[in-house]
């Protein structure tokens, strides 16, 4: 897997200040993309070891929130083996911190219940691990910059743990709006 950037004092891209892995490689190809460079696999470096233990280490300060995941796409098959090492690892060294993943696929084509190349069994693993999926493709005619953190009226901010626990699907709710 390669990425595009890091970002470490992130407060775009979730709740808080975050640290953000932005991935290399996406087919979706959304129409004025914000990050279309990223669009290549091979655009960006290698993400090794030493890439994961920065992110780690990034995360270890009170103040950070958590880390967000974003692309390219994260969810590309290409891309989910490394991610869920890397998801798995925050999991142990850093259990306090959430972690927010950004998806052009839909939830329901992450879990299965809708036919998708992303879906893998550890799809559904990374879901399982991760607390909030922002899903869905940036669409243009559906921008809206007044959302908290996603671009089109299309994309949902969905609560994991609730649907991993106990089959709720809850989604996060606006607070400049509600």
């Amino acid at each position: 897997m390669h990425y595009a950037t890091i970002k470490y004092y992130d407060i775009a891209n979730g709740e808080g200040v975050r640290t953000s892995l932005f991935v290399s490689g996406c087919r979706h190809h959304c129409k004025e993309c914000f990050n279309q460079v990223a669009w290549d696999f091979e655009y960006g470096e290698e993400f090794t070891k030493d890439t994961e233990d920065k992110i780690i280490a990034s995360l270890s300060p009170s103040y950070i929130r958590g880390l967000s995941l974003l692309g390219g796409e994260p969810m590309e098959k290409e891309n989910q083996e490394a991610l869920l090492d890397l998801i798995k690892r925050v999991k142990v060294e850093a259990p306090d911190k959430d972690i927010w993943i950004y998806s052009g696929f839909t939830f329901e084509e992450l879990i299965g219940e809708k036919d998708s190349r992303a879906y893998s069994p550890i799809s559904k693993e990374i879901l399982s691990l991760c607390d909030v999926l922002v899903d869905g493709r940036f669409i243009l005619e559906e921008k809206d910059i007044s959302l908290q953190f996603r671009g089109s009226r299309n994309q949902r901010i969905i609560m994991l743990k609730p649907f991993f626990e106990k089959g709720e699907f809850v989604l996060w709710k606006d607070e400049m709006k509600d």
